[in-house]
């Protein structure tokens, strides 16, 4: 999607943190307790074989401790080396917390957090901290702290060396305190100071749901966190869910999130009492979720839009929705991950994210992606090859042939349109963030609704790409004219009137979502055959 392009700096942040959700779908916290019944099923020779184990590495943690040329930082060493790497030989999906992980992963699923709502970052060229910007509706959005702002102290400290994780954590804090924010400004004569009160802070996992074109709903699920299918349900409602004619639903770049949330979504849309997805494992017995259904749901088609950034969750969702025919899937093959993790809270608020069970969709596939003989990076970022399991081949209740061992892949296959080397020089010099700042040091942030840049935006823009040294010839200019009003638009809406106004354009932008517009009579044909299906069943049944 083009938002991803909006900042270089952030596409391997992003995804690190879909390395990281997508090993954390799971069905909630459990204590070290319930892990008794897999330590009863431990054989003898088994017990033997880990004490030895066990007596091996501490005789070498002893020496490392004893002779290791610097002083030992036990939580390192077991923290970040011993304990991951045991994990490591498991799967790529099991993990280990420490406290600050921790405590980040239970604030993610909680969905909120105290703070004054702003996006960090690091400014490309010299990695100093930066308002990427703030959420609308927020204390830095209301306070008029712009993107592009570099920030200098926060309550007197000066931050201009710290990393963005270290600003993030300190402009957070308890609902209702002060924290003093001062910032550099392009344009300013001087340094600008903002007051301003913490509060609480909303990650809505459902960050965008409107009406794209009469009758055709968009919504977009983020993550799957514990508030995900209440969001859906009050988005659903505030729209006006009895008029909905079709839904895009956009599960591009959602890494997962937790087990019950992607079931209740899921379900919203299927009949009650379907499968929606199960799971088993060596210390758990198989257990089905079934769908609760809802009054409107399952009365208009359904288009989901995934790519290989979908996971865990997000693909449970697409999963169940596919085999059950009950939505038209867009897109690009998902992640593929088919394993469940079972979050063990531990000592010194360390938690320990464990592997403990498969799941499988309604047809009994399992989507997991072969991760043996290959690398974590290669798991995780390296190109996909042919991902199908030739043995694992299922048919949807229309009788369609999906099939596992590879993630969830789309009834219809969309590429994007790939960038000239103008598109790519223009977003690697980050111009159409740096512009839009520059631009608003000395012109109104006040803008029209419905504004577009004119051609003398256009032709500012344009000789500050020569200024800047992209190359380009007139001819480039020309044929990706209305690329560059499109993306500087999107890119001024954000300071001009909010991060979520900004989004909305894009997303009307956007040809995939496009596409999915002229699908949707394919997901309506779905619907109509499962109807029928469903009304010949029952007749049988009389």
């Amino acid at each position: 999607m083009a938002s991803q392009r909006r900042y270089f700096v952030y596409i391997p942040l992003f995804i690190g943190a879909c390395a990281l959700a997508g090993g954390m779908f799971g069905s909630g916290f459990r204590t070290v307790a319930a892990a008794s019944q897999a330590e009863h099923n431990a054989s003898p020779t088994s017990d033997a074989d880990l004490k030895s184990s066990i007596e091996s590495f501490t005789k070498v943690y002893d020496i490392v401790d004893q002779n290791y040329a610097d002083k030992l930082q036990s939580d390192k060493a077991v923290y970040k080396g011993a304990i991951p790497g045991m994990l490591r030989t498991l799967d790529p999906h099991s993990n280990f917390f420490d406290p600050k992980e921790f405590s980040s992963l239970r604030e993610e699923q909680h969905g909120m957090y105290y703070g004054i709502g702003m996006l960090i970052g690091a400014q490309p060229r010299t990695g100093k901290p930066m308002g990427i910007h703030p959420f609308g509706g927020t204390p830095a959005y209301k306070a008029g702290i712009r993107p592009g702002d570099m920030l200098l102290e926060v309550n007197d400290k000066r931050v201009d060396s710290l990393t963005t994780t270290e600003v993030a954590e300190m402009l957070k804090g308890p609902k209702g305190t002060k924290v003093q924010v001062i910032v550099n400004r392009s344009g300013a004569a001087k340094p600008i100071t903002f007051n301003l009160v913490r509060d609480e802070i909303p990650r809505n996992s459902v960050d965008t749901a409107f009406w794209v074109k009469p009758g055709i709903a968009y919504m977009r699920i983020q993550s799957f966190t514990e508030t995900t299918s209440h969001e859906v349900e009050d988005n659903l409602k505030a729209l006006g869910e009895q008029n909905i004619k079709g839904l895009i639903l956009d599960l591009r770049e959602n890494p997962g999130g937790l087990l019950q949330e992607g079931v209740a979504t899921a379900g919203h849309w299927l009949d009650r009492g379907q499968t929606v997805v199960s799971h088993r494992g060596r210390a758990f017995s198989e257990k089905p979720y079934l769908a609760k259904g809802s009054q409107f749901g399952e009365n208009y088609p359904i288009v989901v839009i995934v790519n290989r950034y979908s996971a865990s969750a997000a693909e449970i969702v697409a999963g169940a929705l596919q085999d059950h025919d009950r939505a038209w899937i867009l897109g690009d093959t998902t992640f593929g991950k088919g394993l469940v993790q079972t979050v063990y809270p531990l000592s010194d608020n360390t938690g320990l994210a464990l592997t403990t069970q498969h799941y499988y969709t309604p047809s009994g596939r399992l989507i997991q992606r072969n991760y043996s003989n290959i690398s974590f990076l290669d798991y995780y970022y390296g190109k996909r090859g042919e991902t199908k399991d030739p043995m694992d081949v299922k048919q949807t209740d229309l009788g369609r042939t999906v099939y596992g061992g590879g993630g969830i892949t789309p009834d219809e296959k969309y590429e994007a349109p790939k960038l000239d080397n103008f598109e790519i020089a223009t977003y690697r010099k980050n111009a159409f963030f740096n512009f839009s700042a520059q631009y608003f040091a000395d012109h109104d942030t006040k803008l029209k609704k419905g504004w577009t840049p004119d051609e003398s935006v256009l032709e500012s823009f344009h000789d500050y790409l020569m200024k800047q040294g992209v190359e380009f010839t007139e001819k480039d200019w020309t044929t990706d004219h209305a690329w560059v009003r499109d993306q500087l638009l999107a890119e001024m809406y954000v300071t001009a009137f909010s991060y979520e106004d900004s989004q909305r354009a894009k997303i009307e932008q956007d040809p995939e979502v496009g596409k999915a517009i002229d699908a949707m009579p394919k997901a309506a044909s779905l619907l109509t055959q499962s109807r029928a299906r469903f009304e010949k069943q029952r007749a049988a049944l009389r």
